[in-house]
């Protein structure tokens, strides 16, 4: 892009085209938010957005993050009416397991989840058995299951979020870094790039991995630190059953969903730091990856048998209790993040895109109240606890 064709002037510039940043677009343009700049160092959804494993489910432990689920679920539900595009949501269903010592902490989190409107309920082993045939449920006391959740694409729920915020005016500018935010008078004035300057009175930098060092150099660090991570596609076994349910299961420390009628993907919790975003290994370790593997065996025996296809990389955006940081950055006005989604961006992004709207526009997140997730809650030593928080959250 040549300097000439950069917009010199906006009303909100959005720093990154990821998932996150595409749907803030889309909900701005909805609301008629005036001048829009999406820019982004690479192309839409780029970064995680396009490695993301994708699951879609409502069992969290903080009820504002199952609150964001539901309402991103029924916006997945309703994509074309709403979005515009055909989309693609795969309603699998989904399960969560837990260690025997945390089933009490299941209870109290499934109760939660359907007092908020979540379809879910407690089955037994024995139940997941019947439902799932090909996994081991020995092991399952009782296990949260959601008969309406399931997984979608990151790539393409950012390029469908783009390209209808295209169609309502947004402005989108690829392969354009932006190097830093101007900042004056203890406001933001709008962000330098590699190919000039764009002014604005408000910039969101909705950009995961890379967020700490672009405010760093506006004096403002933000506890964001990046982990790689690795998830392995296997080709079915002979004999196992295909689109079987998404599952988060803590006994194995795995997740693991089907990828169409065919496939398999196994993902771990646990990643490696520090990593650098932009030059990380593209391919996965053999050895990590059989690790992976052989963990989850234990849940769904067949894979032992299954084709290893590839292995997927990708960098995690983790902050200290494992949730985003939402909102105006203290001292800097108009100046807000959107980051720091520890793994678990993609199920809320249609949510967060609204209640990001929301909070450039009326001053507050109304369809969810985002309040406790602001990027200032670690400097007061508040870090988001849940009540009953499992080990692994």
């Amino acid at each position: 892009m040549s300097s000439n064709s950069l917009p010199r002037t906006a009303d909100v510039v959005i720093v990154g085209a990821g998932i996150m940043g595409a749907s803030l677009a889309f909900h701005l343009a909805r609301r008629k938010a005036g001048n829009v700049v999406l820019i982004d160092k690479d192309h839409v959804g780029f970064g995680g957005t396009g490695r993301s494993s994708a699951l879609i489910r409502m069992h969290y432990s903080y009820p504002p993050e199952v609150q964001l689920a539901l309402v991103s679920l029924h916006m997945f539900q309703h994509w074309r009416e709403i979005v515009g595009e055909a989309g693609d949501f795969r309603k699998t269903g989904f399960v969560r397991t837990v260690p025997a010592n945390e089933i009490e902490r299941l209870k109290q989190n499934v109760a939660m989840q359907a007092k908020l409107g979540v379809n879910v309920r407690l089955i037994t082993g024995q139940e997941l058995k019947e439902l799932e045939p090909d996994w081991n449920t020995d092991d399952i006391e009782l296990a949260a299951y959601e008969p309406d959740s399931g997984y979608g694409d990151g790539a393409n729920v950012a390029n469908d979020f783009l390209s209808r915020a295209r169609d309502l005016g947004v402005t989108y500018v690829p392969k354009t870094q932006v190097t830093a935010f101007q900042v004056a008078e203890g406001r933001v004035r709008g962000v330098v790039t590699e190919h000039g300057q764009i002014a604005a009175p408000v910039v969101v930098a909705a950009t995961g991995p890379w967020t700490r060092p672009l405010f760093q150099q506006v004096g403002y660090d933000l506890p964001i630190e990046p982990e790689y991570h690795q998830v392995a596609i296997l080709k079915n076994a002979p004999g196992m059953k295909g689109g079987g349910m998404a599952c988060i299961d803590s006994i194995t420390a795995t997740y693991f969903r089907s990828d169409g009628q065919d496939k398999f993907l196994v993902g771990d919790f646990y990643g490696k730091r520090p990593v650098d975003p932009d030059n990380f290994p593209q391919r996965a370790s053999d050895e990590s990856l059989e690790a992976i593997i052989e963990r989850t065996c234990c849940r769904v025996p067949k894979l032992e048998n299954a084709e290893v296809m590839r292995g997927v990389t990708g960098v995690y955006d983790m902050s200290p209790d494992a949730r985003p940081l939402l909102g105006e950055v203290p001292g800097i006005d108009g100046l807000h993040v959107c980051a720091g989604f520890s793994g678990m961006g993609f199920k809320i992004a249609p949510a967060i895109g609204l209640v990001m709207s929301e909070l450039l526009l009326d001053g507050k997140g109304k369809t969810v109240d985002i309040s406790s997730f602001r990027p200032s809650r670690f400097a007061e030593g508040k870090p988001i606890k849940a009540e009953f928080e499992y080990k692994d959250d």
